[in-house]
């Protein structure tokens, strides 16, 4: 296995994230460039380098994908990334919304060592603060059969499992609507115009919730 840098080691989580949310498993140039924050064109040389190093399926023109070292090299680094956030929120007590920022920069250590004894000290999570599944040092990664809380119906018990927007703006919002992990919501009505929904929280105040809003919530 190559010793990647952390811009390639970025790169090939962006593909393994944009990739994991495609139903046809491939990436364009232009989704990892806005992913990214760059031109296509730096995109491109960046794929040639990481295809020299047989880590993605690539070709000019065409969609990319992970080949099957590229995808464990990018579970691995969602590993670190998971687990610091964990880390950060449950022993440092950072919030949900600054662990992100701060863990990016930690998951670019190298020591296999002081992954495994992080993971032993957390006591094994199995899920990040955000919901994410923390993948094993294997690589295996459980999957999920939460759904979009805009795909439920009124009069639905839901709660809520996992985020798939973990922005400091999207947290932040949710904090304000007191909203985490765990909170149960009953879906009370769905509007025509704008498909927000009216939705009631555990304590009984009702929220009215965004198409957006609902769209990044996971729930069971």
């Amino acid at each position: 296995m190559y010793l990647l840098t952390y811009t390639e080691e970025n790169y090939l989580k962006a593909i393994y994230s944009i990739q994991h949310r495609n139903e046809a498993g491939e990436v364009s140039v232009n989704e990892i460039a806005e992913r990214m924050q760059t031109k296509p064109a730096t995109v491109t040389d960046m794929l040639r380098k990481l295809s020299e190093k047989e880590l993605i399926h690539y070709e000019k023109y065409k969609k990319i994908q992970l080949s099957e070292s590229g995808s464990k090299a990018a579970l691995q680094i969602l590993r670190k990334h998971r687990l610091w956030e964990s880390f950060l929120y449950s022993k440092l007590h950072f919030s949900w919304d600054e662990v992100h920022e701060v863990a990016e920069q930690l998951e670019h250590i190298h020591s296999k060592k002081l992954i495994e004894r992080l993971d032993e000290f957390l006591g094994f999570p199995e899920y990040d603060p955000h919901g994410d599944p923390i993948p094993k040092p294997n690589g295996d990664i459980p999957a999920s059969t939460a759904l979009m809380l805009i795909d439920k119906n009124v009069n639905d018990n839901c709660k809520i499992v996992a985020v798939r927007d973990t922005s400091s703006p999207f947290l932040q919002q949710l904090e304000r609507f007191q909203i985490r992990i765990g909170s149960k919501l009953t879906i009370i009505e769905r509007m025509p115009y704008d498909n927000s929904m009216l939705v009631m929280n555990e304590n009984g105040k009702e929220l009215q919730l965004s198409e957006k809003i609902a769209s990044n919530l996971l729930v069971l």
